[in-house]
């Protein structure tokens, strides 16, 4: 398949593992077969844009947030992307620790 159906895949799994449900169970919340789901998750099938929403429905995300910093150019997320996922999930306080963080490293590999 191409690299946005991987991409799309990708950060459908990723979605799923946060929201600590199995294929099966995404598959029942969203009214599509579990196979479906494996096989969407591995980029094998190409989502019509109604199945796309039941999906994102039964995550309990919107079309913006899945769509936001995914980069259809490469088949897996970007490690700067999974980093902003990783982060944007986080209160401002935890953010700011991140950051802080961040910078030292940052200064610790120059």
């Amino acid at each position: 398949m191409n690299n946005i159906t991987q991409a799309v895949g990708a950060r459908i799994r990723t979605y799923r593992q946060r929201c600590r449900i199995t294929q099966e169970e995404l598959a029942e919340k969203a009214e599509v077969h579990h196979t479906y789901i494996g096989q969407v998750e591995r980029g094998e099938k190409n989502l019509t844009i109604v199945t796309l929403e039941k999906i994102l429905s039964a995550l309990g995300i919107t079309f913006d947030e899945f769509f936001e910093h995914l980069d259809f150019k490469e088949s897996e997320e970007t490690t700067a992307s999974q980093c902003y996922d990783i982060i944007n999930n986080k209160t401002p306080a935890q953010q700011e620790k991140i950051h802080r963080l961040l910078c030292d490293i940052e200064e610790l590999i120059k």
